[in-house]
């Protein structure tokens, strides 16, 4: 074996392990094309060489692991992905992006979590449909990886640091623009049914709805099961099928939008002159779909600088202000929606327009 003494390279870990390079490279990443037998001895080789230890690189350059629960990543995830790297060279720091399709920490949390430590991580960022469950969470704190849940789907407990976006007064805000508009006939097509952010969004519609007397019609009501453009040609299809149709769609994701608007294509109707369409993110799809989308912009540039500093603050030990943060979001006004030409119910005006863009 080589002396611990000195700096021990890859190679030697390698020839100890009587693997190649690039096994141990693969194990140090946390890639899952790896025996488990072969990759626990490479780690105890790591541990008894303090391999981690030595590399000065690691300790010049530090990174952390943005980690994606999906495994099929959509506009909104790149937003994401741009957002922390951004943030990560402004502060130094490098980032690792890997996704449930790579990597499944369920399948074995403990050698996940180690893998990341070796590798010579400072922290992870987690995008996921549900809360980290507990052997992983445990699994990272073994290792002393502080976690950051980043515009997480479903509401975590307040021991787990989340941030996120005001997704309520988001839909809020996008039920208040077309209401204003003159629209009634309003329907709601949702991502994932029983995700928190989903159902912020669809609250916050109701609240709108029911401030000024307007029903919420469950026939108009619709979840897509993902926040994907398809599901949106699909569902979307199948509310302008209802009898009468809505005159106005508000969708919880540009690319659910962005599907309405073929699906209104498809049935001959155009946007807005028949239906008018309000997205939720303000992804760069929302500006090049014709017509460019009206929609609710999300923070998520200054999500994953909050979600970034937040972790690297975790994992120096220092105090956080909050453990949970919520970024504001606004509406964004652009052609997919307009005004109804009349309001042919005299004893109904429409409702008070109120500060839509806020």
């Amino acid at each position: 074996m080589a002396s611990t003494s000195s700096r021990v390279t890859l190679a030697q870990i390698a020839e100890s392990a009587g693997v190649s390079v690039a096994t141990v490279s693969k194990v140090i990443n946390g890639r899952p094309d790896v025996a488990q037998q072969t990759r626990d001895l490479v780690l105890d080789l790591m541990r008894q060489y303090n391999y981690g230890g030595n590399r000065d690189d690691l300790r010049a350059y530090p990174t952390v692991e943005l980690f994606f629960g999906f495994a099929r990543l959509s506009i909104y995830h790149t937003e994401i992905i741009q957002s922390v790297v951004d943030a990560g060279a402004r502060e130094g720091i490098g980032v690792v992006v890997s996704r449930r399709g790579d990597h499944d920490p369920a399948a074995d949390p403990a050698a996940w979590a180690r893998g990341l430590a070796a590798a010579g991580r400072r922290a992870v960022i987690a995008v996921t449909a549900n809360t980290l469950s507990p052997p992983i969470l445990e699994a990272l704190n073994r290792v002393r990886l502080p976690v950051v849940l980043l515009d997480p789907e479903s509401l975590p407990d307040g021991s787990i640091v989340s941030v996120g976006a005001t997704n309520f007064a988001g839909g809020h805000a996008a039920a208040t623009h077309l209401l204003a508009l003159g629209h009634r006939r309003i329907a709601y097509l949702g991502g994932t049914e029983h995700a928190w952010s989903n159902q912020a969004r669809l609250h916050g519609f109701r609240s709108s709805m029911e401030a000024v007397g307007v029903p919420v019609l469950g026939e108009l009501i619709r979840h897509a099961g993902t926040f994907h453009a398809a599901e949106g040609i699909e569902h979307g299809g199948r509310l302008l099928a209802v009898d009468p149709a809505p005159t106005a769609v508000f969708a919880a994701s540009d690319e659910l939008a962005a599907g309405v608007i073929e699906a209104a294509r498809r049935r001959g109707l155009r946007v807005p002159d028949d239906l008018s369409v309000v997205g939720f993110d303000n992804t760069p799809l929302a500006q090049v779909i014709s017509p460019p989308l009206t929609t609710i912009h999300g923070p998520v540039p200054e999500m994953g600088t909050v979600a970034l500093r937040t972790a690297l603050r975790l994992a120096a030990a220092e105090e956080i202000d909050s453990h949970h943060v919520e970024l504001a979001t606004r509406l964004v006004v652009r052609d997919s929606t307009r005004a109804l030409p009349s309001v042919t119910d005299p004893d109904d005006p429409g409702p008070t327009p109120g500060d839509a863009t806020s």
